[in-house]
């Protein structure tokens, strides 16, 4: 079964045909990074005119480049929620009509399960694991016992992880985009530099959770009080030990989680799983299987949208035309299934 996934939840552009959940045979992604680096983050007015600009290209290339016209789609799914109102509507317009047009079935897919899923089209991982699923918007510790069968242990009490990168880049003006920027800098910074505090989330139901908003704020407003004067105070150095921190709160909850659930089976998704040290970090736990998507499906991307909109469209679901858009899931809450 050959399906093509359409994202548009941000500011990439993408679609790709994937065959039977598993075997990529396209996967195009358009960047809108130039038109938003000059305010150093995302504006949605822009995102959505571009993916208008886009769509029809970049799909029209994701068949070409896997050899297959429309006749040989069997399925087409496309991201409806969470993400941008205005960028989510284009591509979820575009492949209703298409679907439509074409009398293919259709299928709305959560672009949350489409990044935890990304890992799945470059390995076999059994279920149940615990997923680990961080990006701009998201810092989510999850049981995952199906692809779309999640259990949410914790989340972000205030800021996602990504979301710091961005702003403490944005802050100190080391470019964009964000988290990629400060993982460049921080290869030739000491982590040392500075010892930020860390949320003191461990009763209770915060057990699994995470803060970001602190480390921010103590970065961003406070870095003196942290500084150690041995080092200078070079963006590098900024980077490292900004990251350092950052990495380790997501690493002690996850730890956590693995105590007490007895899972030894990590799966990341999202953008900031393509972090070099938290790749790193947890690459020295060996007593756990941490798999990781290979970088160009930490992005944003249709080919994870397909292998979802597969496991779907096999099991004999599909979506109304009718379906529509969702800037939020307020399913990814702790303690609720999904």
């Amino acid at each position: 079964m050959k399906i093509l996934g359409i994202e548009s939840s941000c500011d990439e552009t993408a679609a790709a045909v994937v065959e039977d959940g598993r075997t990529i045979l396209s996967n195009v992604i358009a960047t809108q990074i130039p038109f938003h680096k000059e305010f150093s983050g995302v504006v949605p007015e822009i995102a959505s005119r571009k993916h208008a600009e886009w769509i029809l290209p970049v799909v029209s290339e994701a068949l070409t480049e896997a050899g297959v016209s429309l006749g040989d789609i069997d399925g087409i799914a496309a991201t409806n929620r969470p993400g941008l109102m205005g960028s989510l509507l284009v591509g979820l317009t575009f492949g209703k009509t298409l679907a439509w047009a074409t009398g293919k079935p259709f299928i709305a897919v959560n672009h949350m399960l489409g990044h935890l899923y990304a890992a799945h089209l470059a390995s076999d991982i059994e279920y149940p694991y615990l997923g680990l699923l961080v990006s701009g918007g998201h810092s989510i510790i999850c049981k995952v016992s199906g692809f779309d069968d999640i259990e949410i242990l914790g989340t972000t009490v205030d800021d996602a992880v990504g979301e710091a990168f961005d702003k403490v880049a944005k802050f100190y003006g080391f470019g964009y985009p964000g988290g990629v920027i400060i993982d460049k800098l921080a290869k030739n910074g000491n982590p040392a530099a500075a010892r930020f505090p860390v949320p003191s989330l461990h009763k209770g139901e915060h057990r699994y959770d995470v803060s970001y908003s602190g480390l921010k704020t103590a970065v961003i407003n406070q870095i003196d009080l942290f500084w150690n004067p041995d080092f200078e105070k070079t963006p590098e150095n900024i980077a490292a030990s900004f990251q350092e921190t950052a990495v380790r709160i997501l690493i002690s909850r996850l730890l956590r989680a693995v105590a007490d659930t007895g899972l030894t089976t990590i799966v990341a998704g999202g953008g900031v799983a393509a972090n070099s040290r938290l790749r790193a970090m947890l690459a020295e736990r060996t007593e756990l299987n941490c798999i990781f998507p290979p970088l160009k499906l930490c992005t944003d991307n249709g080919a994870m949208i397909a292998g979802v909109g597969y496991r779907f469209l096999q099991r004999g679901d599909r979506s109304p035309l009718d379906v529509t858009a969702c800037a939020r899931v307020p399913t990814f809450k702790r303690g609720l299934k999904r």
